[in-house]
């Protein structure tokens, strides 16, 4: 049987707020350039099945922004907290979304997994944890 976790995240003004339990499943730090760009930083991600997200508030304050092709990137229309990023376009990956970790209460029960894209990290900080890194995706 697969571990799960329960978990609930609001927004920083918590007008929004979902809970869920989902797959543990360790999360990934992503460092492209969009995601450095929509939060200063790289983006540390819990990615689980969509069906798993449950709103307990503030659903219609939800906004999103269609960040690629394939992907969407959701902020509270309120205070502007990144919230998901959904590939929502994307065949592999439309049942599935990532919420930003920084969302969720704690403790989360999570642990730190991979590092992806990589070879597009920004040139003021090094990846020194020993995790697993990616150039692109993993």
């Amino acid at each position: 049987m697969t571990k799960t976790i329960e978990f609930k995240g609001r927004c920083l003004c918590g007008v929004v707020a979902f809970e869920g339990e989902a797959p543990d499943e360790p999360i990934s730090t992503c460092h492209c350039k969009q995601c450095r760009q929509w939060g200063s930083g790289p983006f540390d991600a819990y990615s689980l099945p969509l069906k798993n997200l449950k709103f307990t508030a503030g659903e219609d304050a939800v906004k999103y922004y269609e960040s690629s092709d394939f992907a969407r990137r959701g902020f509270c229309s309120k205070c502007g907290s990144n919230l998901f990023w959904h590939a929502d376009r994307h065949p592999q990956w439309k049942d599935r979304i990532s919420i930003a970790v920084g969302t969720l209460e704690q403790p989360t029960g999570l642990s730190a997994g991979n590092h992806i894209f990589c070879a597009a990290k920004a040139d003021y900080y090094e990846i020194e944890d020993g995790r697993p890194q990616y150039a692109h995706e993993n």
